[in-house]
């Protein structure tokens, strides 16, 4: 009965044992700290983490590196899909989609703290430039805002491979009057733009790509606004076109020395990062290459005039 006794409490003893180290390895197993594996854990990121896999990206952003993305949340997606007309993901074309998912993706781990206002490049490519990814604008007066777009609603939410920062709206692929729009430098331009019914025109993709000398609001000095104040309508839009060379996507490193043909088939010349008009008037190319995905925008600090005979 001893014996009986003793293999039993021997046995007891080595089930508990087998119990206690099944439940000790369960508690220890890795958890996947990666950038796809917190947001498979987010149940407001559930579509994201649907989009990563349909273009392979999950694989991506699981792996090792230093990334910075802006997540949109589950009600991006859907207002995003109604929006352009998509019944759901699967109607998005990949090549498309992916796009639109690189566009939120920024190299380097950035914390909320190193955000700064200014421009960043994303990894998306647009079909104006194989060669110089996207552009995107990141404002930090109030808040962080993207493109003029989206909002980051939580902000440093630490990956092994990065950070991830949920925002409230999908941040498309930008166009010139994207890049217009949500830079306040650009303010005077875009409302001008508005009001001479160019939006759609620098929108689209009809004799894209463009390549924009854009002034700064600082052009927009009062002599300037009263001389285009007196100016009719055929003449303001020959102003703001003349900043516009149409059919090309021309980087700063490209910018060719000599006379420039414009949108209306007028002429500028510019030596080195001097522009001189056809009122021989000089204007100072001041930034370069904010790149949209139907062209690129250069800013400089005067308005450029044409002759308006």
């Amino acid at each position: 009965m001893k014996n009986i006794a003793k293999l039993i409490k021997l046995t007891l003893l080595s089930l508990s044992s087998i119990i206690m180290f099944s439940c000790s390895d369960d508690d220890t197993l890795p958890k996947n700290n990666s950038i796809t594996g917190i947001a498979s854990e987010n149940l407001n990121l559930t579509i994201l983490v649907e989009a990563l896999n349909r273009t392979n990206l999950a694989e991506t952003l699981d792996q090792a590196g230093s990334y910075t993305v802006f997540a949109p949340t589950n009600g991006a997606f859907m207002n995003f899909l109604d929006e352009n007309g998509f019944n759901s993901l699967d109607d998005v074309p990949v090549s498309t989609l992916t796009q639109i998912l690189l566009n939120h993706v920024v190299l380097g781990t950035n914390t909320s703290n190193n955000l700064s206002t200014g421009y960043v490049k994303t990894l998306a490519i647009g079909s104006a430039s194989p060669s110089n990814n996207l552009s995107m604008f990141i404002n930090t007066e109030s808040g962080v805002r993207l493109n003029g777009v989206s909002n980051v609603i939580t902000a440093n939410l630490i990956a092994n491979n990065g950070v991830i920062h949920v925002v409230d709206a999908v941040i498309g692929l930008p166009t010139i009057v994207t890049h217009a729009t949500a830079n306040p430098n650009f303010s005077t331009l875009a409302t001008l733009l508005t009001q001479q019914q160019l939006v759609e025109t620098l929108n689209g993709t009809t004799s894209s790509p463009f390549t924009v000398f854009a002034p700064l609001n600082s052009a927009f000095d009062t002599a300037t606004l009263n001389l285009y104040s007196g100016l009719t309508s055929t003449q303001k839009t020959a102003v703001l076109t003349y900043h516009v060379v149409p059919g090309a996507n021309v980087l700063s490193n490209a910018i060719p020395s000599g006379p420039i043909t414009t949108f209306e088939s007028g002429t500028f010349s510019i030596t080195g990062t001097v522009i001189t008009d056809e009122q021989s008037r000089s204007t100072n190319i001041i930034a370069t290459d904010v790149q949209a995905s139907n062209g690129v925008i250069h800013a400089i600090n005067k308005v450029l005039l044409p002759n308006l005979n």
